[in-house]
């Protein structure tokens, strides 16, 4: 079975679905346990080149933008974590994510919102799909 260390992503867009499903009381984050498990994964692939963006979910929107379930909170303290400056688009795969996404050089992280803001992540399975494509044009790997 392969695993990340057999892919060279040096240079690549690498789109990563992670756990950041925090709890928070207000804005601030409770229990960073789920965070700090992506870690090594992230580390793994910035410290090999890869050109990072991190999709996640935080609560259950309603399939639209709800300032209480923003990643703002997780994307802070991923970048605190990772000792990287990391920056949160402001949609799910939409113009600010193209933007940010082809902002970032070897080595940088970034951040899509909750894709929980888009109805078709718990859609019916061609919404679903539709999505995933979605994704998966915005990198070289997903």
């Amino acid at each position: 079975m392969r695993t990340l260390d057999d892919v060279d992503f040096s240079g690549k867009s690498v789109i990563l679905r992670c756990d950041l499903n925090v709890p928070l009381d207000g804005n601030l984050i409770t229990d960073d346990g789920r965070i700090r498990a992506s870690l090594p994964t992230l580390k793994n692939l910035l410290d090999r080149n890869a050109r990072v963006v991190v999709l996640a979910h935080l609560g259950r929107p309603k399939g639209k933008p709800e300032a209480k379930y923003s990643l703002a909170p997780a994307a802070k303290r991923l970048g605190e974590l990772l000792g990287h400056e990391l920056t949160l688009a402001e949609d799910v795969c939409g113009e600010s994510a193209r933007k940010v996404i082809s902002s970032l050089t070897d080595g940088q992280i970034a951040m899509l919102e909750n894709v929980r803001f888009d109805e078709r992540e718990t859609g019916e399975a061609s919404a679903r799909k539709e999505l995933a494509k979605a994704w998966a044009s915005l990198g070289d790997a997903y």
